[in-house]
């Protein structure tokens, strides 16, 4: 169930709102948009009237949610949310590209690839100081060191920072060098990092699992936002299918289906998406038509001796030519760049 207030709604009648669900048994949980605030319900909604919410000033309609992600659905947030990160707006008109290499390598390796993918529009840096990897031999991150250089090259270049989470202990020490928080596919069902991360009122972008369903996925960021977090960009990054051509294979049904089933931003990352450097322009296209927010794209100046993922990462020469290509098309789908 989800309590829709009136736009003048006042403080002490969505207070009223909150007692009254309290009272039942139930636990509220108030999201606050651009224009009114709406009430989503968790629980045995059978324990409370309908009737009796309608009647209290201030409600302006009770809708019935028959989805199990009440907080991630779209029903009373028919505009769709926009998530602003100190002025960087994920989910408005703007399509917002984050960029960088799959792995700090180094502080002059990761300030300069800074500095290329902001001159050529980028508004956030990406970069791993803590690795997942399939071999516990290869390369898993220069921790603390990575997160002090990730810190270094957001603050002279003014970017936006991502870096990947692996593990609930990590959130808050994560938190003082970065803005954004990353759950990789492999942490999609990682419940505890989910809770923790939804804790921390950190913004949140959550990779949909290589094996999830729709349902799998938005279930997950139900976690987050169960804890009161309301700052979750979601992202489509290619899924396990019988296909070993490509390292995974692109979802782009996933962008106008999540569009239309959350109000949540939805991103694509290419890169991981297709595993294949020379792909990731043609689906980065394509998903900002099928209606993406935003990309997520690994970039190196030296892709072949990249510490990891150097297959799917593209040249800084290709991505500025990629950014080119991505003004031209944005007026096309009525978005901004």
């Amino acid at each position: 169930m989800i309590i829709v207030m009136k736009q003048d709604a006042l403080r002490r009648q969505v207070e009223a709102v909150i007692d009254l669900i309290e009272k039942s048994g139930l636990k509220p949980v108030l999201l606050e948009g651009s224009e009114r605030r709406v009430i989503a319900v968790i629980g045995d909604e059978r324990t409370i009237s309908k009737s009796n919410l309608l009647a209290l000033p201030g409600v302006a309609e009770v809708l019935d949610v028959v989805k199990p992600y009440k907080l991630v659905a779209r029903e009373g947030h028919k505009q769709g949310s926009i998530i602003d990160i100190k002025g960087v707006k994920f989910g408005g008109p703007e399509i917002i590209v984050i960029a960088g290499p799959c792995s700090v390598e180094s502080d002059e390796q990761f300030l300069k690839i800074a500095r290329d993918v902001k001159a050529s529009g980028a508004k956030v840096l990406r970069g791993g100081a803590f690795k997942w990897r399939t071999s516990p031999h290869d390369f898993q991150g220069l921790g603390l060191d990575g997160l002090k250089f990730i810190k270094e090259a957001k603050e002279e270049t003014g970017l936006l920072a991502a870096t990947e989470v692996l593990d609930p202990r990590q959130v808050e020490v994560l938190a003082q060098y970065t803005d954004i928080l990353q759950i990789g596919t492999v942490s999609m069902q990682n419940y505890p990092l989910l809770r923790e991360c939804g804790r921390s009122g950190m913004p949140i972008i959550l990779k949909r699992g290589k094996w999830a369903t729709y349902k799998e996925y938005l279930l997950a960021a139900e976690y987050i936002m169960a804890e009161g977090n309301e700052k979750v960009i979601l992202c489509e990054r290619g899924i396990r299918t019988f296909e070993t051509e490509t390292r995974h294979t692109f979802d782009i049904n996933a962008i106008p289906f999540l569009k239309a089933e959350t109000h949540l931003p939805v991103f694509a990352d290419p890169s991981h998406g297709t595993g294949i450097a020379a792909l990731v322009p043609a689906i980065s296209k394509a998903a900002i038509a099928a209606g993406a927010d935003g990309l997520i794209i690994e970039t190196h100046y030296d892709p072949k001796h990249a510490a990891s993922d150097a297959a799917q990462t593209i040249a800084t020469d290709v991505f500025t030519k990629l950014m080119q290509d991505i003004r031209k098309i944005a007026p096309v789908v009525g978005r901004e760049f």
